[in-house]
């Protein structure tokens, strides 16, 4: 028998293959699916099953597209949805023969109210493995309120409720020995505080996991909601494409994989209303872009800001990326249910420029400048993008806390008229943030280079753990 975590690092994502006797089940497929046909093909088995842990809300799976191209069938756990698509409705403990090993099927609302693990027992009848999906993470337990914005008449509190349940009547009596395998790891929305850890004993979970903890619901439900921020906008959406069903894979990367000319690109932008999105990294993006497109960068934490940042799933579209990575962004973007990419810039920026078209561009300064500056102007002003908690933690004293989750609600802060000098923890976020405000007329933004890790290292600024009192959201 063969178990393989497939790790996604983007998303903070795993997917499974399991094999037996030359029958394959996959937990929880990404969107692309050829890799797992491509992995059973050369291990000479047949993909039997496709099983979902849940209806994801952080990325669009590819149950369907996997289920068309090799015939495998489609396993839930028990739910009331009307799906838009063949599937078997499992029942709680129905048990599916795979090869010489089976999988139970183990009904855990909670998470969702179609929340399922799945056990598996190996050859010689042993319980293995736990495939926990979003009930169960390694140190933490999927949040109870994304099923809540799908569903009417459910509450954060009730699926808190059921979810303390489903752990300790279905999950705790299980054998200490067990493999869990969680369907997300450090970096995931779907959790607040997971480990970076990817599998872990069940028995050292029940040590260590303060969900499994003994303790009363109140105190769970209390504990488990604690610490919540708001999901990015698309999660409700994935879900629902997840439910009703979605384009192909295959038609999404034809459409947006379509190489367009400047000429092409640019009617095209004024024409459709389509984002101007451009995926290469914050110093390229600095230096000279197409007027109103925002910067994401392909290399970072780039299906959550992106749908933070264009919060509507079915937004057109248009891709300006590095040459060679045109079908990897498309790909990315469809993993989350961005399904309307219009095609990308055929030669990328410097096609643009040799057309002669306008640029613009984002004013830089380095720690030593913004040092320079402080020692000649007085209260110079200093925006800190990160979160309300990393500012909280650590910060430069005079930063103010706009965080960048927060954008549409901070904006009106900001004076068009007056210079501010922008950072996140790196450079990464105040891009997007720099980007976004200068598609939208404010043109006194300057990036500094290098973020607060640059600042603090620097040793020329005064930094305080201190809660400023004034920190916004």
């Amino acid at each position: 028998m063969k178990i393989e975590q497939i790790y996604t690092g983007c998303l903070a994502q795993g997917a499974y293959y399991i094999e037996s006797n030359g029958e394959a089940a996959i937990i929880d497929p990404l969107r692309e699916v050829q890799p797992y046909m491509d992995k059973a093909e050369r291990n000479g088995a047949t993909i039997k099953y496709i099983f979902e842990t849940h209806f994801h809300a952080d990325f669009v799976s590819g149950h369907q597209d996997l289920s068309a191209k090799t015939g495998a069938k489609i396993v839930f756990g028990p739910t009331g949805m009307q799906m838009g698509f063949d599937a078997i409705v499992a029942k709680d403990n129905q048990v599916f023969q795979l090869g010489n090993a089976s999988i139970r099927v183990i009904h855990t609302p909670g998470h969702t109210m179609e929340s399922s693990v799945f056990l598996l027992t190996d050859e010689a009848g042993k319980d293995v493995a736990l495939f926990t999906g979003d009930t169960l993470f390694i140190g933490d337990v999927g949040r109870p309120d994304l099923a809540q914005k799908v569903v009417k008449d459910l509450t954060q509190e009730k699926l808190a409720g059921h979810l303390y349940d489903s752990l300790r009547e279905k999950i705790l009596p299980l054998a200490d020995d067990l493999i869990v395998y969680p369907a997300h790891g450090a970096g995931s929305a779907c959790g607040k505080n997971m480990s970076k850890e990817t599998s872990d004993t069940l028995g050292n979970q029940k040590k260590t996991n303060y969900a499994l903890q003994e303790m009363s619901k109140e105190a769970f439900v209390k504990e488990v909601l604690t610490g919540l921020t708001p999901p990015p906008a698309y999660f409700p959406q994935n879900v629902l494409m997840n439910i009703q069903g979605y384009d192909s894979i295959d038609t999404v990367l034809d459409r947006g994989q379509q190489a367009l000319t400047p000429e092409a690109f640019e009617t095209a932008a004024n024409e459709t209303g389509a984002v101007v999105l451009d995926t290469r990294s914050p110093e390229k993006f600095a230096k000279g872009f197409i007027p109103n497109s925002i910067n994401i960068g392909i290399d970072g934490s780039f299906a959550v800001w992106v749908g933070t940042m264009i919060p509507d799933v079915k937004q057109e579209i248009l891709v300006v990326a590095d040459k060679g990575r045109e079908e990897e962004v498309i790909t990315r973007l469809a993993r989350v249910g961005y399904d309307h990419a219009l095609g990308y810039l055929k030669g990328g920026i410097d096609a643009w420029k040799k057309s002669g078209r306008e640029t613009d561009s984002i004013s830089v300064v380095s720690v030593d400048e913004l040092a320079a500056l402080s020692a000649k102007v007085r209260n110079i002003k200093i925006l800190d993008v990160r979160k309300a908690s990393e500012h909280q933690s650590e910060h430069l004293v005079g930063a103010e806390n706009l965080p960048l989750d927060y954008i549409n609600e901070n904006m009106a802060a900001i004076d068009k008229n007056m210079p501010y000098y922008v950072h996140c923890a790196g450079g990464y976020r105040s891009m997007i943030f720099n980007s976004v405000l200068r598609a939208r007329g404010y043109e006194n933004l300057v990036d500094i280079r290098g973020g607060f890790d640059a600042i603090k290292a620097s040793g020329k600024f005064e930094v305080t753990d201190y809660v400023c009192p004034t920190t916004l959201l």
